[in-house]
């Protein structure tokens, strides 16, 4: 058993958590008593007695928190608190859902028809009676535990709105710096690893190998990413293994990056023709291959005829990382085998000042640390024990501490958990640092946390949908919610929060700001799995390549509420009980692509009966082509997503989700629609496919959607672009145009108007030509639209307009088939905010391309990708000084990469595809044996000639 699990099965609930739970309780009941008028006066009047007892609880629950200790009492009338709140919110969205089917059926049964009237009637007040006394019982309960606080000595705190500015300006000032990932103390330990992967005749293997946290993975990247590493071989591929994986999809993943250009050939291999073509490979190319965070001998056993198990001609090479040392020498008995070193006390040290104090000292008076700041932190983190990641954490944790005091108390409470930990080493002290940096988090942040519980191992989470999913439980409250602020902005600050505290990792969008996606670090995921089964939060059920359900591992004492379910072909039944279907509030599954389609089928009949369910996520489907009809059921359903699934055909029943916020249709199929969308008045986040018809043949009604912030793949071919007027609530906005252009004019107009909340637009354009007056001065009024972020268009344009007529703020722009005979460069390169670039095909047929001093400035990106023509390339000195990554693809006559490449020191990657084995020839350096462009590049860390 992990020690993860060992320290965790003594802790207590978390207050904080009842706190939370309470908290949306109370937000639910506010916001049905908004929405449903329909309240008999015996329901309403219980509820709004129970709203008061519940505010009275969430008050003692404050002050409980304070007082946290390991009384056995305390910790049973916690876990009370919260399965009341939870079975309060359960049964009001039973009373509504049978309220609203009432009031649907009294809509729809003939005003002739008296006795079904009659029986209307009967049914309500039944539900009515039946509910309010359910709501009566638990109202006495809640009254019960609150007169037994007396019991702990818990007083009640007051709840104030006070500092709720002061934090969410203290989360928006530093977003930068948790994305960034410091090293120390091993720098020499690089070295040596280098040297064994760069040297052919050393081992074959190199396996790390340690205990999670010290920096296995961190070091492996380094060693992936280190510049004589790159150019010393010819393949690179990385996989993970961890604790789940797949055989055929982790081959089919190296192969497809050793051998990129034989992707769709890769992609439809049997397994044993992919065992023989990934162990031909490496006999044929000089490769290296990691494999990250193998866990058994099984999985190597499983993988070990795909890997070459002598030196290779070529030299390949296997990196590989594990928590168990007897796994590294069972892959290979020779190899060489390295294990981390706990950092030293000064390095630690080193570490938390960079984590705790991000801005730099630099002889400034008011960045300088307190002497005993300092004192109090080298002992600190001599608690930690040199392991980055406890460090890390804990750096994380101080940050938001600002005064000698905090400092003094977050000493004192590590000391208490530490002391709690002696006699069983060094391993549950560290456990303690990352449990307490979840028990520090406030109330309102812990079922964010938790939530991660619900994906899969070595998940990349996009911030986006977490932020939708969160939103969609309720879990963010509209109280947190600043002037200008959407929910979306809300939930961003909430990760934010998560991220600076080190809990999770996070990846900032490099030209739109903000997170693209996160995902948690193995010892904070183990730490949020434990802290899940002990809330009662989740519960995950892998059923995977016959594996044992993980459903053992939680307590069956409780209702399950959440249920995250990994399948694959071996799958034929419905893995959810009867007895729990009722209480769930979130379904999440997640199919291979050869998932049976059988279960699905099986799985549908069951959809019905989750009349409390929030949250589905059928992500990964196939071969199943229609959405059930029950799905119309599921009034309460928030949150819809089908991605990376393979439906052909949606019910009308569709329209009956009156409370859905995001609905995401983007599969992977050409999808029927029912016109019924526009029917759901409170979707906020619209997610189209990129194929799609309508059942009616008529263009997808979308009018009405006030509330819509998100909506994605509006095609002016398949949607009426006037709808776009009624949708005044719209922040984001990825629409098309194809064939003609009649529809530009209203797209420009709507993203042109000052007066709706459109923050940012993206427009593909895919027509035969900006030629005549008519067309390129409508190209100069598109262009000049200040919410225009992204623009991509396909078709001849006749000259490319001045630089003065494009907006400051376009950042990314794709052109193809342009057939631009004067160099666009010169005109792109003034644009102030462009940070991403891409020429397609005969974008630009001239001969001669030039960059000049200062142009480009905040360029990220650049492809230049079929330019047949193209024979020189001049980059001056002072052009292009942020740029990152370069792609050269399918020039023909380039006579050689420009000699400024020299002066682009932030170039990390360059990729040089399908262009001559002379031009290639020239970038390469074998055995020190350098081509003669090679100088211009030789800085560049990443350099891949494909």
């Amino acid at each position: 058993m992990h020690f993860l699990s060992k320290v965790n099965q003594n802790q207590n609930p978390n207050p904080k958590m009842a706190e939370s739970v309470v908290s949306i309780t109370l937000e639910t009941i506010r916001n049905l008593l908004v929405e449903e008028v329909k309240f008999y006066y015996g329901v309403r009047s219980e509820v709004e007695g129970i709203q008061q007892e519940l505010h009275r609880m969430r008050s003692f629950l404050k002050d409980a928190d304070s007082k946290q200790d390991t009384d056995e009492r305390l910790h049973n009338w916690v876990s009370q608190v919260r399965e009341a709140a939870y079975d309060i919110e359960d049964n009001l969205l039973v009373y509504a859902a049978a309220a609203a089917a009432a009031s649907s059926r009294s809509r729809t049964t003939s005003t002739t028809n008296v006795f079904k009237k009659i029986g209307c009637f009967f049914n309500e007040m039944f539900t009515t009676y039946r509910v309010g006394f359910q709501i009566s019982d638990i109202k006495t309960k809640i009254s019960g535990l609150t007169i037994s606080l007396q019991t702990y000595g818990i007083m009640p705190s007051c709840i104030t709105g006070e500092g709720k500015n002061a934090r969410i300006w203290d989360l928006r000032r530093s977003y930068s710096h948790v994305v960034e990932e410091d090293f120390v103390g091993l720098e020499e330990d690089i070295k040596i690893l280098v040297d064994h992967l760069i040297d052919e005749h050393k081992d074959r293997v190199v396996s790390i190998y340690g205990m999670g946290g010290l920096g296995k993975t961190t070091i492996a990247r380094k060693l992936y990413s280190h510049r004589a590493v790159r150019r010393q071989f010819d393949g690179f591929a990385w996989t993970c293994i961890s604790q789940k994986w797949d055989k055929k999809d982790v081959m089919q993943g190296i192969l497809i990056k050793l051998i990129p250009e034989r992707r769709d050939e890769i992609l439809g291999m049997r397994q044993e023709e992919l065992v023989k073509q990934l162990h031909d490979v490496q006999l044929k190319k000089k490769c290296l291959v990691v494999i990250d965070d193998i866990w058994s001998f099984e999985d190597w056993e499983s993988l070990k005829h795909a890997f070459p198990n002598t030196r290779t001609p070529q030299g390949s090479k296997i990196l590989l990382t594990t928590r168990n040392r007897e796994v590294a020498v069972f892959v290979n008995p020779s190899a060489f085998l390295y294990e981390p070193r706990f950092l030293s006390n000064e390095e630690s040290w080193q570490l938390l000042r960079k984590k705790a104090f991000p801005r730099r000292e630099d002889d400034i008076a008011e960045y300088r640390i307190d002497p005993d700041m300092e004192k109090l932190g080298k002992e600190m983190v001599r608690r930690c024990c040199g392991l980055p990641l406890a460090i890390l954490v804990l750096g994380g944790l101080l940050i938001t501490k600002y005064t000698l005091r905090d400092w003094h108390m977050v000493y004192e409470n590590i000391n208490w958990y530490l002391a709690r930990g002696r006699g069983h080493g060094q391993q549950p002290a560290v456990t303690d640092v990352l449990a307490f940096s979840y028990l520090d988090l406030p109330y309102q942040f812990k079922q964010c946390f938790l939530y991660f519980a619900n994906f899969p191992e070595d998940f990349e989470i996009e911030a986006e949908k977490l932020y939708q999913l969160w939103l969609a439980e309720g879990i963010i409250s509209q109280e947190e919610r600043a002037e200008e602020e959407t929910m979306m902005d809300v939930a961003e600050r909430y990760l934010a929060e998560l991220a600076q505290r080190c809990m999770v990792q996070v990846n900032v969008k490099e030209t739109a700001g903000g997170f693209k996606n996160c995902r948690l670090h193995d010892l904070m995921r183990d730490l949020c799995i434990s802290k899940a089964k002990d809330e009662n939060f989740t519960k995950v059920l892998d059923l995977r390549c016959e594996r044992k359900p993980l459903e053992s591992s939680y307590s069956s004492t409780n209702t399950t509420r959440r249920v995250s379910v990994y399948l694959d072909s071996n799958v034929t039944n419905y893995p959810v009980s009867c007895s729990e279907k009722h209480h769930i509030r979130s379904a999440f599954f997640y199919a291979n692509n050869d998932c049976r389609g059988d279960f699905f089928q099986k799985m549908q009949s069951s959809l019905s009966s989750l009349k409390l369910l929030r949250v589905l996520d059928l992500q990964g489907f196939r071969g199943s082509d229609e959405l059930p009809k029950s799905i119309g059921d599921l009034i309460h359903l928030r949150y819809l997503s089908l991605s990376f699934s393979q439906f052909k055909k949606l019910p009308s029943s569709l329209g009956k989700l009156k409370y859905l916020q995001t609905l995401n249709l983007e599969v992977d199929a050409s999808l029927e629609i029912p016109n019924v969308i526009w029917k759901m008045g409170r979707l906020k986040h619209l997610y189209l496919p990129g194929i799609f018809v309508t059942r009616d043949g008529a263009k997808l009604r979308l009018d009405g959607l006030s509330e819509l912030e998100t909506l994605v793949n509006f095609n002016t071919g398949l949607c009426d672009v006037k709808d776009l007027d009624t949708l005044t609530n719209l922040r984001k906005l990825r629409a098309s145009i194809k064939d003609k252009l009649d529809d530009l004019p209203n797209i420009i107009k709507y993203i042109s108007f000052t007066q709706n909340h459109l923050r940012r637009s993206s427009l593909s354009i895919s027509c035969p030509q900006f030629c005549s007056d008519a067309e390129l001065s409508l190209l100069r009024t598109l262009l000049d639209c200040h919410r225009l972020y992204k623009l991509s268009i396909r078709g001849h344009i006749a000259k490319l307009p001045e630089h003065y007529h494009f907006s400051s703020s376009i950042a990314k722009i794709a052109f193809k088939g342009s057939m631009l005979y004067e160099d666009p460069m010169a005109t792109l390169e003034k644009l102030p905010k462009l940070s991403s670039l891409t020429l397609y095909e005969n974008t630009y047929v001239g001969e001669e391309l030039a960059c000049l001093t200062k142009g480009f400035p905040r360029l990220l990106y650049l492809k230049l990708w079929g330019l047949s023509n193209l024979k020189r390339w001049r980059i001056d000195e002072g052009a292009m000084p942020k740029l990152t990554r370069l792609v050269v693809a399918h020039c023909g006559e380039l006579e050689m990469v420009p000699d400024g490449l020299r002066f682009i020191t932030k170039l990390q990657k360059l990729n040089v595809r399908w262009m001559s084995d002379e031009f290639k020839d020239r970038l390469r350096a074998v055995d020190g044996d350098e081509g003669e462009d090679f100088h211009k590049v030789r800085h560049v860390p990443d350099i891949k000639l494909d």
